[in-house]
This record gives structure tokens, C-alpha cells and sequence, in this order.
């Protein structure tokens, strides 16, 4: 009874959370727009990053004080406030953004997310997230490509967009790489225990437009060992017992950029670098998981 009682009150302090900051980036948007010069813009920038890291605080207490939850993390010493990164991770569940933003909050720029289209239409959470310039991204089928090849492109158009907006202020752009939630059911046969097939495309998209700017590429590890089911649940029940945290620095060189579109060669070399990557990720979750 008492975890369905934490279920509905964490509920509703999320959602009072996620309106109330919504509510303020929103207003510094509107503002945003009617501003003279660049570095005023980047100013409201600035301004509208800081509401998402009070949301992101805020979250952290919920969490805190709802669960008894050990945080085993490691990594991230040399990450700093002022710099530009991209951050590349494996994808749980909702619990994946509460995490990251918890994490990292004070130690690299807020993180800028790449979301579905659908999520613009999301009551207060869509609208905020336009207004922090995050990317929206429209994906096709190959067969839905085949028949409207005007369409090819425009994810990539889409990112370079975005990402000329970050030039200016400190970001963290956050590339979940699977491109969708892990589940066993999604699995299948794809040489991974814990991990779905990564996806080089979008990450590609990310360097192809802001590579030479990226101090360094942040891979980042999570697992929730004890809550493997329903996580984001189990978080709100008050059930969630320990979360795992592993990230490192990679360099941004030669081997990841690149034509990746253009560029055969490179493409097939990328797309083994990526999935390096990932093989060291899956070995290192059968680590935590053991």
C-alpha cells in the first residue's frame, strides 16, 4: 500500500516538477525571440539551461528521498562546466534521463537530447524542450524512403540545425545509440547480452555537424541491477535499490571523423569503431550484472 501511495505522490510531484520548469524555460523562450543581438540570446540561453538543471535538482531530491538507492558511479573526473561533449549510452527506460541529469548536471553543460517527433506534443515537456533548441527527429523506413527519396537527408539537415545553435553556449548532446529502449523482446539474435544493435546513423549525424567542436565523445554505462523489469516504476514505487553509473572519455580524431555518407571506406571503418564500443560495453554490464 505505502509504494502505491509514493507511486501516485512521486507522480505528482514529477509532473508539478516538469510544468513549473517547463513553465519558466517557455517564458524565457518567448523572451528569447524578441531579443536584439546574439549575445542577449545567448544570455536566455544560459538563463533556460539553468531552469533545466533546477528541474534536474529537483528531480534528484524526489529520487533521494523516495528510495534508498546506492549510487555506484565511476568515471567523469575530467569532464568540466565550460566544455562541449557528446554523450553516447545504452538505453533502459525513462529512468535513463532522470539518471543522466542527476549525475552530470554539475559536471558538464545540461544535456541536449535527441527526441522523436511525437514527444513535441508531450503537455509542458514537448514545448520546454523546443524552447532548449533540443533536436526533433522524424525517422522513415527504408521502404517509406524508397518511395519519397526527397525525404533522405533531412535528419541530417535537422542536426546541423541544432547543432549551429550550440556553437555558441557550452553543450552536452546526448545520443542514445540504439535508438530505442532495450527489452529482451527487441533483442533477438544480435551478438549483445544486455544491449541492442547500435545504430551509426544518428551519432554520425551529431559528428558530421559539430565533430571538430567536441572536446571529447563521453561514453556512459547504466544499469539497474536489483530493478531490471520496470525501473522508471520501481523508481516511483520507492523500490529502486542501486544504480550503476560508468563513464569514460574518447578522443574525437581521425578514426570518428569523416564522410561518413560519401565515404564507403569510412563508413565500414566507423561502424566497427562503434561497434568496439559496444562490444566493451556489453562485457562490462555482464561485469555489473554478475
Amino acid at each position: 500500500m505505502l509504494a502505491y501511495l509514493l507511486l501516485v505522490l512521486n507522480i505528482f510531484l514529477v509532473i508539478l516538477n516538469s510544468a513549473f520548469c517547463s513553465t519558466i524555460i517557455c517564458i524565457i523562450a518567448l523572451f528569447k525571440l524578441v531579443l536584439p543581438t546574439a549575445s542577449l540570446k545567448a544570455l536566455a540561453t544560459r538563463l533556460a539551461n539553468k531552469a533545466m538543471w533546477l528541474w534536474a535538482t529537483i528531480n534528484a531530491w524526489i529520487l533521494s528521498a523516495s528510495n534508498r538507492v546506492e549510487w555506484d558511479i565511476e568515471g567523469g573526473e575530467d569532464l568540466k562546466k565550460d566544455g562541449w561533449y557528446l554523450m553516447i549510452s545504452n538505453h533502459l527506460s525513462w529512468t535513463d534521463i532522470v539518471v543522466l541529469c542527476c549525475v552530470f548536471k554539475d559536471k558538464v553543460p545540461m544535456p541536449k537530447f535527441f527526441l522523436k517527433q511525437q514527444l513535441l506534443y508531450v503537455p509542458f515537456i514537448g514545448m520546454a524542450c523546443w524552447a532548449l533548441d533540443m533536436p526533433f527527429m522524424r525517422r522513415y523506413s527504408r521502404e517509406y524512403l524508397i518511395r519519397h527519396p526527397e525525404k533522405r537527408g533531412q535528419d541530417l539537415q535537422t542536426t546541423r540545425r541544432s547543432c549551429a545553435k550550440f556553437k555558441h553556449t557550452p553543450t552536452t548532446v546526448v545520443n542514445y545509440v540504439e535508438g530505442t529502449r532495450f527489452c529482451h523482446s527487441k533483442k533477438k539474435r544480435n551478438g549483445y547480452e544486455h544491449l541492442l544493435q547500435p545504430k551509426s546513423g544518428g551519432i554520425a549525424y551529431t559528428l558530421a555537424a559539430m565533430g571538430d567542436q567536441f572536446d571529447s565523445i563521453v561514453d556512459v554505462t547504466l544499469a539497474y541491477p536489483e530493478n531490471l523489469d520496470k525501473p522508471f516504476k520501481d523508481m516511483l514505487m520507492g523500490r529502486m535499490t542501486k544504480i550503476v553509473v560508468r563513464s569514460r572519455t574518447l578522443p574525437v580524431n581521425e578514426e570518428v571523423q569523416g564522410d561518413y555518407f560519401n565515404d564507403k571506406p569510412y563508413k565500414r571503418q566507423f561502424q566497427q569503431w562503434l561497434s568496439n564500443v559496444w562490444q566493451e560495453k556489453d562485457e562490462l554490464l555482464k561485469e555489473i550484472h554478475k
